[in-house]
């Protein structure tokens, strides 16, 4: 499994508050990344799912991969209402994940629906699959011990 990549260090307990429910949420800092992702391995691809609800995502989002690190940046456009309050998140969202051992690069892709952006990665062949090869120790005789 691959290890997730947090690009920004807004505050040392954010990772707390993401485990809280509200309303001590009001407490997270609301700067930047509100990226939400999760990551598995399905039916031999490594899967990653990003939550980006009201977005366009032929206009807003961008998936890249690049020397074993998938990059997904999104934006998410205000719209000027008469409002009193929102929790909602707006501007650029971004997150980095460092791609699994195996992973082919040629072989991604990418499908948003129902507010869920899943990008699916191809891996190669598990190498745990394959047979173990014991290699035999011989001793070599030409080694006199001193």
């Amino acid at each position: 499994m691959s290890t997730l990549v947090r690009r920004d260090n807004r505050w040392p307990l954010v990772e707390m508050f993401d485990w809280l429910e509200a309303p001590w949420t009001v407490l997270r800092p609301t700067s930047g990344n509100s990226m939400r992702v999760e990551d598995f391995v399905r039916d031999g691809s490594y899967v990653i799912r990003a939550e980006l609800p009201g977005i366009d995502p032929e206009k807003d989002v961008e998936v890249t991969v690049a020397d074993g690190v998938l990059t997904i940046k999104a934006e998410r456009r205000e719209e000027r209402t008469d409002k009193h309050h929102s929790e909602f998140h707006y501007g650029t969202l971004s997150r980095s994940v460092t791609l699994p051992a195996g992973a082919d690069e040629e072989h991604v892709e990418a499908i948003y629906g129902h507010g869920i952006l899943e990008v699916v990665v191809k891996l190669a062949a598990d190498k745990a699959d394959r047979a173990v090869r014991k290699i035999p120790v011989r001793q070599n005789h030409h080694i006199k011990a001193t």
